[in-house]
């Protein structure tokens, strides 16, 4: 499942950088999440690194986005293929 950003985030600006798929933006209020570029950090590091950087622990998993582990794997695959082609 891809993460998500509740309303506790405080806009501190450290989770955006460390997103090796540039999933995370700057939305109306509070960064935000694009479900379609979150991997979790699958296939780059063992831990998704914004969960890692939050200083207010505001990241859970969006239950409404159930993804197994070869589902977020094979995104991480095509990003990364598009990233390449690009």
């Amino acid at each position: 499942m891809s993460l998500k950003i509740t309303d506790q985030c405080i806009n501190c600006d450290v989770c955006e950088p460390e997103c090796p798929n540039g999933a995370i933006y700057q939305g109306v209020e509070i960064y935000e999440i694009d479900p379609g570029k979150c991997t979790e950090c699958v296939g780059h590091f063992d831990t998704p690194q914004c969960r890692e950087v939050c200083p207010v622990d505001c990241i859970p998993q969006d239950d409404s986005r159930i993804e197994s582990h070869d589902t977020l794997y094979a995104k991480f695959i095509r990003l990364s293929a598009a990233k390449v082609a690009a």
